[in-house]
């Protein structure tokens, strides 16, 4: 009689002797992006027919403009489009993203210090990994966006997070700044206007940090994705404009996403020193090649029209910032304030937390999302995601109709809070 195979073995112990890991610790250590996490959730609910009402996307809810559709068609069709391009991106899109720069925020730059990437995504990794070496400390403002201390640790860099509440307006101080500097100090990344708070620096405070930074020698990573997404005749001023000698030690992030509605297109860049961006797309050469040259035929067809696509976007946005603000200031326990840029709102929540909602006690915003989510089929993000918990992020970025309604329901479900 023969004996049973022996059952197939599994995969060894991760401390078993010798062992190595399935995952590396690197890769296994990165936290999932809370933000898409919470739209796929939502998108899920209301496939399987529930009427979720989802805040945590972070995209515009405009489609992209007609001309920049056309020149996609039409670009589609040239054969030049169906092979590999320069890795830095397409020259004619290099020179539109230097005329963009200088038009937009007053920063000269020759198209060689332009790279452009797989969306801005890609260019905050890229920035971080060309500037970083192991150990080096970035200090990361909080709150900020979920993607930014995950880059810089894929990166080998360590965040420092500096967090300024509602209190001061989601905005740290230059004392906060130099209280986090050590001699491991790399890098400052700067976002204004800023997801997730919609927070813009006002000028003397952008200038004030710039100066801090060059005075110590350290780097500045601007993200000026939302530069046009502003209320109230606020401005956001780019900050290697407002200190120009800050420019030989700073790398501006942007792309089409947000000013364009082109979210899914997946173009960015990175603008830099020019020995900077070679590292940097010397990087990309070997990591993705060229962005889709649709995608960026699509992009020189945005840049080299004028901005009434965001003006529209603007005014609408605009609506749904007053109507969001003035309904969660409603709810006792809500702490909401006006945010001047970007499509967020970031009410504080604390006055909710350890308060019972229909049975259930929550005592972070997490748990509150959970049950907002379950109770009121309302889909936000937590502050967990963004630095520390006592928070939710809402996009405004959504239908009028469906802000009312989703609001709307907050309102009922938290004002039952005991």
């Amino acid at each position: 009689m023969t004996s049973a195979p022996p059952p197939p073995a599994g995969p060894p112990s991760p401390t078993a002797p010798g062992a190595r890991r399935r995952v590396s610790a690197r890769v296994g250590g990165i936290a999932e992006s809370a933000t898409l996490a919470v739209d796929a959730r939502a998108k899920a609910l209301k496939a399987a027919g529930r009427p979720v009402i989802g805040f945590g996307a972070g995209e515009p809810d405009f489609p992209t403009p007609g001309h920049v559709v056309e020149a996609a068609v039409a670009a589609a069709r040239q054969p030049a489009n169906h092979r590999y391009t320069p890795a830095a991106g397409l020259p004619a899109l290099r020179e539109a993203v230097a005329a963009k720069t200088l038009r937009d925020s007053g920063l000269a730059v020759e198209p060689s210090q332009v790279l452009v990437t797989n969306g801005g995504k890609q260019a905050v990794y890229t920035a971080f990994a060309t500037l970083l070496d192991p150990g080096d400390e970035v200090i990361l403002p909080a709150p900020y966006w979920t993607t930014y201390p995950e880059a810089v640790r894929l990166a080998g860099g360590v965040p420092v997070e500096v967090f300024a509440g509602e209190d001061a307006g989601y905005l740290v101080t230059v004392e906060q700044l130099e209280a986090a500097r050590t001699p491991r100090t790399k890098v400052l990344l700067f976002c204004s206007p800023s997801n997730p708070t919609g927070a813009v620096y006002p000028r003397e405070q952008v200038e004030a940090i710039g100066r801090w930074a060059l005075e110590h020698g350290v780097w500045v990573v601007t993200d000026e994705i939302y530069e046009h997404l502003v209320y109230d005749g606020v401005e956001a001023p780019s900050m290697p404009v407002v200190v120009p000698e800050l420019a030989g030690t700073c790398v501006v992030l942007n792309g089409v996403a947000k000013t364009y509605a082109m979210t899914g297109w997946r173009v960015g860049w990175m603008v830099g020193p020019a020995d900077v961006v070679k590292a940097a797309t010397n990087l990309q050469s070997h990591l993705t090649s060229n962005v889709a040259n649709v995608s960026q035929r699509a992009a020189v067809a945005a840049l080299e029209s004028d901005l009434s696509a965001v003006a529209t976007m603007r005014e609408a946005f605009d609506r749904r910032r007053r109507t969001m603000v003035s309904m969660l200031r409603e709810v006792d326990g809500v702490v909401c304030p006006m945010p001047q840029g970007a499509f967020y709102a970031y009410p504080g929540v604390h006055g909710l937390l350890g308060r019972e909602i229909r049975g259930r006690t929550p005592r972070t915003s997490a748990e509150l999302a959970e049950l907002v989510l379950a109770e009121a089929e309302v889909a936000v993000v937590p502050g967990e995601a963004f630095g520390p918990s006592g928070y939710l992020r809402l996009s405004y970025a959504l239908g009028d109709d469906d802000l009312v309604e989703g609001v709307g329901r907050l309102q009922r479900l938290l004002s039952e809070a005991r």
